[in-house]
């Protein structure tokens, strides 16, 4: 993953795997929230997101935990896994706002 560990940018997919796990969820329901939640933008293959889940798991952001009915593992977030959300919501925001101010400038232009 071409996620930056000191405070750059997440990939889409990261982040919203992230926001997927802040309530537990396994694989499956993974792939369902970032489909729907993106309006079918982005759908991830099975592949794609276990490779995601086992990095995002090597760099302590996620864990994985057996699912209460025994059958499905489920993926949680980290305290730093929280942090690391956090910190690219405020990104985000940082970025939207100035990009607003620079489009907002121009139309009014």
């Amino acid at each position: 993953m071409r996620d930056n560990i000191k405070g750059g940018a997440l990939t889409e997919v990261t982040f919203f795997i992230l926001l997927a796990v802040f309530e537990p969820r396994h694989g499956y329901a993974i792939m369902q929230f970032i489909e729907e939640k993106t309006n079918g933008r982005l759908s991830l293959g099975a592949g794609t997101l276990y490779g995601a889940l086992q990095s995002l798991h090597e760099k302590g952001w996620i864990v994985p935990r057996a699912a209460e009915d025994g059958r499905k593992k489920e993926y949680q977030i980290t305290p730093a896994g929280r942090e690391i959300a956090r910190s690219e919501l405020a990104r985000l925001r940082e970025l939207t706002q100035i990009a607003s101010e620079m489009i907002g400038d121009e139309q009014n232009g």
